[in-house]
């Protein structure tokens, strides 16, 4: 029966689409919990660096311009790792894992730059500088996940061959980032690995082995004076806080009389006494949550944590779901990746972790940490365009 015969009250045949596993949704609990980060940093590191840019006659927000300028670059970088095609994902994989490696490699070289201790950067013409360790990052979790996500005949747990495999990937960066030398990223590296073989179901032997290797490692970096000695006496000043409170312990008790100082509510905004005296260096950095406690206390503090309690939790909801084995590793990686540097960072402010040099995810001033960090908020959306949950 032609269209136009067709009997009154029928209607035409409902045409059915196939559902796109590759759909347009974006995880938006996700992506607010991380504008709120990034917002609520941008005001921290406005109120860390303001008064120094006074007194030295500098515009009250250079940093603070910077910092934005960083944040969108970063969410231009991150969107192109939210929709670029995951085939396309797997296929680069190694390209980004030697683009990472050879920007390792030119730290060490002359052109590698010094700063403050660790000579992890790359000067970059009109006053830009690079840090490859944190793209390594991306890196490392992209590649772990390919080599790992592969099906292999219907196993579940990778084997042996495949362990050795992923442990050589991950020693060639922890090699090079270890010579700048930077202790922080390398355990980072160390943790995104132990948390991407554990949950693509790598044996108990092999953790537990990694774990005792770890040690003997950390034990002969010190005996053998691979790490530097402002290193060492970081962590001497942790296992005795009281060893040299005006020398490498400065820093530390600094940041405790900061927090402690803003009580439940803070002091406000710009009105931090040791924020404004400049009292804890590097506060824009490695120290911008001890700007979050004097400054809003109690409750401004603990609502950086439970933001970045969301991240984490999307994370791991999107590993979860995620719809094969490359995106659960992924996802499983930039979990490792992100709870283990925010407790480290926000335990050195509170003297329960050493201070590592390790920057706040998503909060702390700096631009290559920005650009990586938000690459992997881009890598945790495109594992959960592909979902179906």
């Amino acid at each position: 029966m032609s269209a136009g015969l067709r009997p009154a009250g029928l209607r035409p045949p409902t045409v059915l689409r196939e559902r796109d596993p590759r759909g347009r949704r974006l995880d938006l609990v996700l992506l607010l919990a991380v504008a709120s980060l990034v917002g609520l940093g941008a005001l921290l590191v406005w109120s860390a660096t303001r008064q120094r840019m006074l007194d030295t006659g500098m515009a009250p927000t250079t940093f603070l311009t910077k910092h934005l300028v960083n944040a969108v670059i970063g969410l231009l970088l991150g969107s192109f790792a939210a929709f670029v095609d995951p085939r396309s994902l797997r296929a680069y994989a190694p390209v980004v894992y030697v683009a990472s490696g050879i920007g390792l490699l030119v730290v060490l070289s002359p052109l590698g730059a010094t700063v403050n201790g660790a000579h992890s950067w790359i000067l970059l013409p009109a006053g830009f500088q690079i840090q490859p360790s944190e793209f390594a990052k991306v890196a490392l979790v992209v590649g772990m996940a390919m080599l790992l996500g592969e099906s292999r005949d219907g196993e579940a747990e990778p084997r042996d061959g495949d362990v050795l495999l992923v442990l050589a990937l991950a020693a060639v960066p922890m090699a090079l980032i270890m010579l700048q030398p930077d202790l922080g990223t390398t355990l980072v590296l160390v943790f995104v690995l132990l948390g991407v073989l554990s949950v693509a179901g790598a044996p108990a032997r092999w953790i537990v082995g990694l774990l005792l290797a770890g040690v003997v490692v950390c034990a002969g970096a010190v005996q053998l004076h691979v790490l530097g000695d402002y290193q060492v006496a970081r962590f001497a000043a942790f296992a005795n806080p009281e060893l040299d409170p005006r020398g490498v312990g400065y820093n530390t008790n600094q940041a405790k009389i900061a927090i402690g100082s803003g009580g439940v509510w803070g002091k406000g905004l710009f009105h931090g006494t040791q924020t404004n005296g400049r009292f804890i260096p590097e506060q824009q950095t490695d120290f911008v949550f001890t700007v979050a406690g004097e400054e809003l206390g109690l409750v401004g503090a603990g609502t950086l944590v439970l933001l970045l309690g969301v991240v984490l939790w999307r994370g791991c909801r999107i590993a979860a779901n995620a719809p094969d084995a490359f995106g659960r590793l992924v996802a499983a990686g930039v979990v490792s990746w992100f709870s283990f540097q925010s407790f480290v960072n926000i335990g050195m402010t509170l003297g329960i972790m050493p201070v590592t040099g390790l920057p706040l995810p998503f909060v702390s001033y700096g631009g290559s940490a920005m650009f990586a960090n938000l690459v992997a908020v881009g890598l945790l959306q495109n594992v959960h365009r592909g979902s179906r949950d």
